[in-house]
């Protein structure tokens, strides 16, 4: 797998701008652009249900928003100088492409021809001046910390060269809070580092380390034990602290990195370690950022309304502790592509495939042909493999609402679905619907989210576990696996501009397993393993009602580093008693260039 990848990235010639390094996935930019896009009825140059978005795309949009005649309140001005800021390598540049109507490019400068010798001279358009030197964004420290640390707001030390960039940021993120109950803390440490950069606007390169030592909640340490990794970091240590009286702790260490190549204009081809999140939701039934990072090879092809995505990816079959002592875990792999298309501005399509397999380490090089449909290459082989087909759809109205959903399709029959209805059990399948609404009641930056998630028993599953949609023993869509609905509420406030309130709520209804039984909640165990052919319903087995409130209070001090306080409720009712369980703490913490990330599963 790896020398394929090597090879298809250096056999192909280095061309014109393209891609560039991302947006961490979960940052508040991704917020700010829905907004942006929803308000604003503009074409954006990304697709918004492929993420992470390329920086340099996002600051292209949040200038043609600036440019725009757009009726924006302070706090929308606010959120601009925040993308701004945070992907200020490309502003000066971009600021002077911008046109002054959208539409059509007007250069910065026009060239006046005095002779036939073609000699010339320059003179600046007066309008496109006067634009630049009264509203450009980009913004410098007037006394830089030591003459050499944070030159601009975002970036503790940085280079700006004609032909190379490169950000280096600390990462910083200590949280602790007390459960009900229970005389341990829970808590979280984390120390790492973020380096970003490129040369010739062709190569670029991310790479983010992280240590990590942290107490879950009781639920969460319940999901380590039962999957034998941590939730979105896989391998650890036990982890034990006098100072902060902990005795059931983990130990991890977490890594991110990729280096991209922009092979044409149109075409990006990225090799890395790290996660992708497929969708406009809350959660994915496609591809999230649940499991733990892991090895991918990608491809991006953008040309106008289409933006078409390949993903080649390594996985691990079972978690690392599953297996005694040093060993090399079994690896299973991923082929999967998503075409997004956008008739209009506010609306888009998009249809993606998953091929899951497992071939003893060896990578099947069918599934290499990025443009064929998986499924007829699963089925010449014999039908062997795990095949996931989606669809999902989101449509923009009244600069108010987005309506988003999906369709994941893992196995059916036409007769047993449409005309028998027998609630057969290969009958597996997801739906997701959303809405989001911005400015609630018009109230500004008060914006509003339902989303509901149903996914059938034994979907994502196979008869051979090693090929579920699973990394690492986690699940490569949606935390809770299978068999289950969910209904999520959230409101988001931004009263003040360095001040945001989240609040959520959700409900959730599955049916889990027994200790010796599948009813299909579990997508690590095999199918074949299933209770009964027919009569499989979503939330069979082990009924179990689950309701998770959390708010979030989040004031930011400088550019990205923040100030947290959170108050978190989970309530389990079971049909077995012995598994009820009630979750409830208040906490605080400091943040730096990191994203918070609620455990709520």
């Amino acid at each position: 797998m790896k020398k394929i990848a090597f090879f298809l990235l250096f056999i192909c010639p280095l061309a014109l701008l393209g891609q560039g390094t991302g947006i961490p996935l979960g940052s508040q930019s991704y917020h700010i652009l829905d907004r942006l896009e929803i308000k604003s009825k503009l074409n954006t140059p990304f697709s918004s249900s492929i993420k992470y978005y390329a920086r340099g795309e996002a600051l292209r949009f949040a200038l043609m928003v600036d440019t725009a005649n757009l009726d924006l309140t302070r706090l929308d001005d606010h959120d601009l100088d925040y993308l701004f800021q945070d992907n200020n390598q490309w502003l000066r540049k971009y600021e002077s492409e911008m046109p002054l109507e959208l539409g059509a490019a007007v250069p910065l400068s026009k060239k006046v021809y005095t002779d036939s010798t073609q000699t010339f001279y320059t003179i600046q358009d007066r309008e496109v001046a006067e634009r630049d030197a009264n509203k450009s964004r980009f913004r410098s420290a007037k006394k830089p910390l030591l003459k050499y640390f944070y030159k601009t707001p975002a970036n503790l030390f940085e280079l700006n060269g004609e032909h190379f960039y490169l950000k280096i940021n600390p990462i910083l993120n200590f949280k602790i809070a007390k459960q009900s109950e229970e005389e341990e803390f829970i808590f979280l440490n984390q120390r790492g580092v973020e380096l970003r950069g490129a040369i010739d606007n062709k190569v670029y390169f991310y790479t983010h380390i992280l240590e990590s030592q942290a107490r879950l909640p009781d639920y969460a340490r319940e999901l380590v034990k039962r999957d034998k990794a941590v939730p979105g970091a896989g391998f650890f240590k036990p982890y034990e602290s006098s100072i902060f009286n902990v005795k059931e702790g983990y130990d991890y260490l977490t890594a991110q990195g990729y280096v991209g190549f922009n092979v044409t204009k149109h075409i990006n081809v990225q090799l890395g370690h790290g996660q992708n999140f497929l969708g406009n939701g809350y959660r994915s039934l496609f591809l999230s950022d649940f499991a733990t990072n892991y090895f991918y090879l990608k491809l991006n092809t953008q040309v106008g309304k289409v933006h078409y995505q390949n993903i080649f990816a390594e996985l691990s079959a079972i978690s690392a502790r599953e297996e005694k002592g040093d060993l090399l875990l079994p690896k299973k792999y991923m082929a999967a592509h998503y075409l997004n298309y956008k008739p209009f501005h506010n609306l888009s399509i998009g249809i993606y495939e998953a091929i899951i397999f497992s071939r003893n380490n060896n990578f099947e090089l069918q599934y290499l042909n990025p443009i064929i449909l998986y499924k007829t290459v699963e089925g010449a082989l014999g039908s062997p493999d795990n095949a996931l087909i989606g669809l999902d759809v989101k449509w923009n109205l009244f600069q108010r609402f987005s309506l988003y959903g999906q369709l994941m399709l893992d196995e059916f029959k036409f007769d047993e679905l449409f005309l028998n209805r027998n609630n057969w059990w290969a009958n597996k399948y997801g739906i997701q619907l959303g809405l989001k609404y911005i400015d609630v009641l018009g109230v500004d930056h008060l914006d509003g989210q339902f989303e509901y998630n149903m996914v059938r028993p034994y979907t994502y599953t196979h008869r051979d576990s090693s090929a579920s949609y699973s990394h690492f023993n986690q699940a490569l869509a949606h935390p809770l696996g299978a068999n289950f609905k969910e209904f999520i509420f959230k409101l988001r406030y931004q009263p003040l501009k360095k001040l945001v309130i989240d609040t959520r709520l959700l409900f959730m209804e599955t049916g889990e397993d027994g200790d010796t039984t599948n009813w299909g909640s579990n997508i690590l165990l095999s199918h074949n393993t299933r209770e009964q052919d027919f009569g499989n319903l979503t939330g069979q087995g082990i009924s179990t009602k689950i309701m998770i409130a959390g708010i979030d209070v989040s004031y930011q001090l400088f550019h990205n580093i923040f100030i947290d306080f959170h108050y978190f409720y989970r309530k389990k009712d079971s049909a077995l008693a012995s598994r009820d369980r009630t979750t409830n703490y208040f906490g605080g913490g400091v943040r730096m260039n990191i994203v918070n990330r609620p455990l709520d599963y």
